[in-house]
């Protein structure tokens, strides 16, 4: 009689679906997305239906779906929660529940940091990413907050600006705490790094440092130089430290330096006669309205660019950084 397949370890289940066994683990022990079997003392092991199960998570919070209900779902085995690629998304009514409490958490902040009150701001912030995750947080509390604060900050003489300074030091700390746990496994990977940088003259790093969480989730390795890193100081750090990928974000298309991006993805390391590119994403929406050079990319959202960067660092790591990086252009 044959025996029965023991299943496979959460690394390597999260290899084959793309995730960070961190994740992993946090649906566990959030949601209870975990293996179905497991034995005190020993690896746990993931079954067929086990894996069906993630699966479904997987494809549900990728559209964007909160991972409390996309759990839900998954462990009911129903996928009506994300319409299929050929159909027409559902209205704003049919996900009710979800986006009213979305909604509510985004009045909730932006009332706190009127209030100047930073330990509402905390709570707040942590409570949306540990139940959205960090994309859809960003994507449908964070980002919308501070667009609301600066838009009240523009449209009253002036007043607000310090409701927009402690809103954003309280949103790049929440986004610090989140991946500051998955930057110790990063660092183990020996996978080359991303080169996360604004343009000369902009100084919005906020959109960075979300990547950057993003990015540490996932087990990619950063090097974040934040703000207004001057051209030749970021071709140095190309230089010297072989990046899969380098970052350009630019707020406005005043700041956007399309010479800049092309001198970076022309610099070369590494011995000659083997000498290497890097890839190069310009992020943010100043760089609208012209297509990427050879070598670049422009992803349209959180999403996409961590997509993006992941498989950029794993065929770097792998060998194949110089097809990936020419393959994307």
């Amino acid at each position: 009689m044959t025996e029965p397949s023991p299943g496979l370890t959460s690394g390597a289940v999260a290899r084959r679906l793309g995730v960070a066994p961190t994740t992993l683990r946090s649906w566990d022990r959030r949601y209870g997305i975990g293996p179905a079997a497991h034995e005190s003392g020993r690896h746990r092991r993931w079954g067929p239906h086990d894996i069906a199960v993630l699966q479904e998570m997987c494809r549900l919070t990728a559209a964007g779906v909160p991972p409390a209900e996309a759990a839900r779902s998954a462990r009911a085995g129903a996928g009506p929660a994300v319409p299929a690629a050929d159909e027409a998304p559902a209205p704003p009514a049919a996900r009710g529940a979800a986006l009213d409490d979305v909604r509510r958490e985004l009045r909730g902040l932006g009332r706190a940091a009127v209030r100047l009150d930073s330990e509402a701001m905390d709570a707040l912030l942590e409570a949306a990413i540990a139940r959205y995750g960090l994309v859809t947080a960003w994507e449908e509390v964070l980002a919308p907050a501070l667009h609301a604060v600066g838009r009240k900050w523009e449209t009253s003489e002036d007043r607000y600006v310090e409701v927009e300074h402690l809103l954003s030091w309280h949103v790049s700390t929440a986004l610090r705490r989140v991946g500051a746990a998955g930057r110790a496994k990063a660092s183990e990977t020996g996978t080359p790094p991303a080169l996360l940088a604004c343009v000369p003259q902009e100084q919005h790093t906020l959109p960075l440092e979300a990547l950057a969480a993003g990015l540490a989730e996932l087990g990619v390795p950063t090097l974040m130089f934040g703000a207004a890193v001057p051209p030749e100081a970021l071709a140095q750090a190309v230089r010297r430290t072989g990046p899969a990928a380098v970052v350009l974000w630019a707020q406005a298309r005043s700041t956007a330096d399309h010479t800049l991006a092309r001198h970076v993805a022309d610099t070369s390391w590494g011995v000659r006669g083997a000498r290497s590119r890097t890839a190069v994403l310009l992020t943010g929406p100043g760089w609208a309205g012209r297509t990427p050079g050879p070598g670049m990319l422009r992803p349209t959202g959180l999403r996409e660019a961590l997509s993006l960067l992941r498989g950029l660092c794993v065929a770097a790591r792998d060998g194949e950084g110089a097809a990936a990086a020419s393959g994307g252009s």
